[in-house]
C-alpha cells in the first residue's frame, strides 16, 4: 500500500493546483472522489461475492456429507429389513413344517372365541345405547345425572361468565 502522509498529500495538492488550475480543481476533486467511491464499492462487491462463493462451497460439501450419511443409514436399514425378512421366512418355514400339529385347532378355537366375544360386546353396546337414548322421563334423567340435551361450548362459557350490570338510569 502507498504510504501517504499529510506532508505528501499537501505537496500533491499544491502540484495539482498549479497543473490543473484553480477553476477546474473542484471538478477534478469531485470526480476523483466519485471514482474512489466507485472503486471502494466495486471492491466491497467483489469481496462479498468471493465470501458468498466460499459459503456456497462449504454448504455443498456439507450437503454431500449429509447425503452420504443418509445413504449409509438407508443401506443399514435395508440390510436390517433383509435380515428380518430372512428370519421371518425361516420362522414361517419352521411353523408350516409341522403339518397336523395341535396349534391349528387352538387357532380356530381362538377365532371362534373372539367372534363370540365380539358379538357379546356389540350386543352390550347396543343395550347401553338403547338405555341412554330411550324414552326415559326427564325427572329420572335429572335425578340420575343423565344429560337431557347437548349444550355447545360457547353456551357453557356464556353460562359461567360473570354478568354485566345494566347501566343505572339517570332518574
Amino acid at each position: 500500500m502507498i504510504d501517504l502522509g499529510l506532508s505528501k498529500l499537501a505537496i500533491i495538492g499544491v502540484v495539482a493546483l498549479v497543473v490543473i488550475g484553480p477553476e477546474k480543481l473542484p471538478k477534478v476533486a469531485r470526480m476523483a472522489g466519485t471514482l474512489y467511491g466507485r472503486a471502494q464499492r466495486y471492491l466491497a462487491e467483489v469481496k462479498s461475492e468471493v465470501s458468498r462463493e466460499i459459503e456456497m462451497e462449504e454448504l455443498r460439501n456439507l450437503r454431500k456429507e449429509v447425503q452420504e450419511a443418509a445413504d449409509s443409514v438407508k443401506q443399514g436399514v435395508q440390510s436390517m429389513e433383509n435380515s428380518i425378512q430372512q428370519n421371518m421366512q425361516e420362522v414361517e418355514n419352521a411353523w408350516h413344517a409341522d403339518d397336523g400339529a395341535p396349534h391349528d385347532s387352538y387357532s380356530t378355537y381362538g377365532q371362534t372365541a373372539s367372534i363370540e366375544q365380539q358379538a357379546r360386546k356389540a350386543k352390550e353396546f347396543r343395550r347401553k345405547r338403547l338405555v341412554r337414548t330411550s324414552n326415559v322421563p326427564s325427572w329420572y334423567k335429572h335425578q340420575s345425572g343423565i344429560k337431557s340435551h347437548v349444550t355447545s361450548g360457547a353456551a357453557r362459557v356464556a353460562r359461567h361468565r360473570p354478568r354485566s350490570k345494566p347501566p343505572a338510569s339517570f332518574f
